[in-house]
């Protein structure tokens, strides 16, 4: 078909198109460049020995026992990737979760293990209860039998201040074990000073603190919760974990936490909130790091098994979106992946 007769008389005189032309143009004018420096790898450390279990939810995810952590962090290493998160999966649980708190427990072991491996690798903990309580809630809830027991709060409610004192004291020892980043996760009000305040003490006042300053109530967390076993036995984290349908108050969440000491804010999930991340840039010249949780991996590697998606086109999509949209460093179980494919 030929089109004989030009019905407008307009012609543009701005052609963005021009630096579309071909791939080095392209290259020449990008905006936003993914690199090994963006990323930090999450790990799942477990009890035992001679542990590489495949995560069902999680395709290409592990948990390693501790002596079996080398050759991954060898491999990690060798991507250029800087840092790594670490979550722990202890033999033990109870109500208090005091394998967090354990000097010989699976996290400092890990951390120290690592450590001696490959000394300048950044090693975060996170710093949360929900891994290690027989409850699955991220502290102390509110019980009878408990000694912090509160008659005028719900039963099953998670005390805050009874909580803060955990996250204290596992914090130190994480910090004395060579942990270089502390990673509190819970939404605990007052993690982050109480925290700073026990590593100050401590003569730990180097260890930096990498809050999950917004954190939300968010329904992307399910195979992550499979990989540690920390799915609640009884209600949700509403009470603590932020509602996703408010903006505002994420950035008070955020304000309280730099003022009490944060050196880096944390938005998690990543693609859900970039509109925080966003906000967040245009308000803050804090470090911001993005988590792209669990559910965000597993559902791209759902549709590319199904053939829907390109995995690895919409991976590489989607963490420069997170890039673009602000955030410093960005918390992907897609690291390795990404670095092998940005070449």
């Amino acid at each position: 078909m030929t089109i004989d007769q030009k019905i407008h008389t307009f012609t543009p005189s701005n052609r963005p198109r021009r630096l579309r032309l071909s791939d080095n143009m392209r290259r020449l004018v990008r905006e936003t460049i993914l690199s090994p420096s963006d990323f930090i790898y999450p790990l799942f450390i477990c009890d035992g020995e001679g542990i590489v279990n495949p995560i069902s939810s999680m395709p290409n995810q592990f948990q390693f026992s501790v002596d079996k952590l080398a050759d991954e962090i060898h491999q990690i290493v060798a991507l250029n990737i800087p840092a790594v998160i670490l979550f722990g999966i202890p033999a033990h649980k109870d109500d208090c979760g005091s394998e967090n708190f354990n000097p010989n427990g699976v996290i400092p072991r890990a951390i120290r293990q690592i450590k001696d491996i490959a000394p300048d690798l950044i090693v975060i903990s996170d710093m949360c209860c929900c891994e290690y309580t027989s409850h699955g809630h991220c502290g102390i809830i509110n019980t009878p039998d408990n000694t912090h027991y509160q008659p005028n709060l719900p039963h099953g409610y998670l005390l805050n201040d009874p909580t803060l004192d955990i996250l204290a004291q596992a914090s130190v020892i994480h910090a004395q074990a060579g942990a270089d980043m502390i990673a509190p996760s819970g939404m605990i009000d007052g993690m982050v000073g109480a925290i700073r305040s026990a590593l100050d003490t401590h003569g730990l006042s180097h260890t930096t603190i990498m809050s999950y300053a917004a954190k939300y109530a968010s329904g992307f967390y399910g195979p992550f919760r499979v990989a540690v076993d920390s799915a609640p036995s009884f209600g949700d984290r509403s009470q603590y974990q932020m509602d996703v349908a408010n903006a505002r108050e994420a950035y008070k969440e955020i304000e309280q936490d730099i003022a009490q000491g944060a050196d880096i804010i944390m938005v998690k999930p990543a693609l859900p909130y970039l509109d925080i991340i966003a906000g967040l840039r245009a308000r803050h010249p804090m470090p911001i790091a993005a988590y792209q949780v669990s559910g965000e991996y597993a559902m791209l590697h759902a549709a590319a098994q199904n053939g829907w998606l390109d995995l690895r086109r919409t991976a590489l999509e989607t963490l420069t979106s997170i890039k673009r949209a602000g955030a410093d460093m960005i918390l992907t179980y897609f690291a390795k992946d990404a670095v092998k494919w940005l070449g």
